[in-house]
């Protein structure tokens, strides 16, 4: 068989977009699986449009991503150059072979030497190949027009360029957006005016919103750009899971898979025929359980930033890693940290007409004269708290939803949520025993 190259060939136009990200992983996906190569080469011959950093910014987040290729502009290779306007005296070498066998000609500028060189389209040949994802597809000759190859600037096009550099790299499959599909004849005139073997072609499906409507840049709705989620607190593993789900389905119902499991299962086979919904609420879980695998002292180590951008003053190492422990199960991405401190410490105290009525009908008032007594001589440690807790349930002979709700609501206002210790020892000594005061005299009140 073979080797498997596959390559991608970003523009560096701007930051490396959702459905840009999507190619590569899958065109590194398919290199993996089958034990060959994955390059990057740069596609910069739109030099108006190109900006200061593209490349590097491209390079970065597919680095971020998990993404290792074999050959590249940074890398080097044995097929390079790797970007496009180093290779320029190769495509004017083939144009001019065309020009020599009648294939080509020159369309001159009007009152000018200067002159584009136009592929002329072979009349009555019908154009067939077997995509990977969609199966033989064909396109008749006479429904395109003789297209320019090389401008009158020296500049290649996209679909003459494109086949002299797969050829020359030893390209064996070519994974892309189905926007490409039109292109295919055209790449595959070039090929067969060379006499040369075209690569396998496979054309994924368009990403759409939850509206089905095309993923597009102007979509406000949907983060649109890799960069982006860094920014916020995506893990770039959750990232790589969500993206690779993108018009791929694994085997079975599980849909949290590491990068060694999804490269493993990867088969073109199973590439969707569908439009690949941008399920942002599913992104948000994936994300949400990738945080939750991590240790608490990565996760503190990845919130640090987001906390001291926001001013918020780390007291310690110690009561970092008390907070993230607080909110880990309630993190969509890292960034949310600093809204659930602010929610967390800036709540008003409230006892609910729900969460007072069962205080009183579970006689709360002697387990939390217990625990008030236990908490105000501890130091207030989260180890304080946790014995301060067992040892008022055995002091009232109150246990399970009565002990650890009971106090909870008295001291939080809340029936449910984060470690209790880790809470109270958060919100300090002085706010839980007056709050914890409050209760009970609430309760002594009516008693």
């Amino acid at each position: 068989m073979k080797k498997v190259r596959v390559r991608y060939a970003p523009s560096p136009t701007g930051l490396l977009h959702i459905g840009n990200a999507r190619s590569a992983l899958f065109n590194y996906l398919y290199a993996r699986h089958f034990g060959g190569d994955f390059i990057v080469r740069i596609e910069d011959t739109d030099v108006l449009r190109n900006v200061e950093g593209g490349e590097a910014s491209q390079l970065n987040y597919l680095s971020w991503l998990g993404l290792e290729w074999n050959e590249s502009p940074d890398k080097g290779g044995a097929f390079g150059p790797y970007r496009q306007l180093e290779r320029l005296d190769l495509y004017t070498k083939y144009a001019e072979e065309l020009l020599e066998k009648g294939l080509a000609y020159k369309d001159f500028r009007e009152d000018s030497d200067a002159y584009a060189i136009r592929f002329k389209v072979p009349a009555d040949v019908t154009y067939g190949f077997d995509d990977i994802v969609r199966g033989h597809l064909s396109f008749e000759s006479k429904d395109v027009e003789d297209w320019i190859i090389m401008k009158d600037n020296g500049i290649p096009t996209y679909n003459f360029a494109v086949v002299i550099d797969d050829h020359f790299m030893e390209i064996s499959h070519v994974l892309r957006g189905e926007e490409h599909i039109t292109n295919t004849p055209k790449q595959l005139m070039i090929y067969q005016a060379f006499n040369w073997e075209a690569p396998l072609f496979g054309h994924m499906t368009i990403i759409v919103n939850e509206e089905k409507k095309k993923l597009s840049k102007r979509d406000k709705n949907v983060i649109q750009f890799i960069s982006e989620y860094e920014k916020i607190g995506y893990l770039p593993e959750a990232m790589f899971n969500f993206i690779a789900l993108l018009g791929w389905s694994p085997q079975g119902n599980k849909e949290i898979l590491s990068k060694e499991n999804i490269i493993k299962q990867f088969d073109p086979k199973r590439l969707s025929k569908a439009p690949a919904m941008f399920d942002k609420d599913k992104l948000a879980f994936i994300n949400s359980r990738y945080i939750k695998k991590l240790s608490i002292a990565e996760l503190a180590k990845k919130s640090r930033a987001f906390l001291e951008t926001d001013g918020i003053e780390i007291k310690s190492e110690n009561w970092l890693e008390l907070l993230v422990t607080v909110f880990q199960d309630r993190m969509n991405h890292i960034g949310e940290i600093t809204e659930l401190y602010h929610e967390f410490f800036h709540q008003t105290f409230k006892l609910t007409d729900e969460s007072y009525q069962f205080i009183k009908e579970n006689k709360s008032l002697t387990l939390l004269e217990a625990f008030s007594k236990h908490l105000n001589d501890s130091d207030f440690q989260v180890n304080a708290i946790e014995e301060a807790i067992k040892q008022s349930g055995l002091d009232t002979e109150t246990s399970g939803k009565a002990l650890f709700m009971g106090l909870r609501i008295a001291t939080t206002g809340d029936m449910h949520g984060p470690s209790l210790p880790a809470s109270l020892a958060l919100l300090g000594k002085q706010e839980i025993m007056k709050r914890l005061t409050h209760t009970i005299d609430k309760l002594r009140g009516e008693s």
